[in-house]
């Protein structure tokens, strides 16, 4: 089927930047919206940005002027920028998309990974 991979996690200072990335891979016949959101502990998941097939996108109000998503749709990548990190952006980062493959269209999820921001 297919497979959602995130790197890019680390821990860093407040003010710090991280570029996650989320590789698809699998039988892929297009991918339509991606999306990050991220988990913090004992809080409920977050829909963090979107980017559409074509080029618009959108932002938490959390997150706008400080983190930008984009994609490289020949590598089937999703990427977000991540500038000015304070410490409640601390959370597992979890890509999502929407994908169709040779048996139809559906949601995919990565497994996250761990974004720590502290001093």
């Amino acid at each position: 089927q297919v497979q959602l991979v995130e790197s890019g996690g680390d821990s860093v200072q407040p003010g710090g930047s991280l570029r996650l990335s989320c590789a698809a891979s699998g039988s892929i016949v297009s991918i339509y919206s991606m999306r990050w959101y991220r988990q913090a502990p004992e809080q409920q998941r977050e829909l963090v940005a979107v980017i559409g097939a074509g080029v618009s996108t959108y932002y938490a109000d959390s997150v706008k002027g400080r983190f930008t998503i984009s994609r490289d749709n020949a590598k089937n990548t999703v990427y977000l920028q991540m500038n000015s990190l304070k410490p409640e952006d601390t959370a597992v980062y979890i890509c999502n998309a929407d994908v169709r493959t040779p048996r139809g269209l559906s949601g995919y999820w990565g497994q996250g990974t761990q974004v720590t921001v502290s001093s």
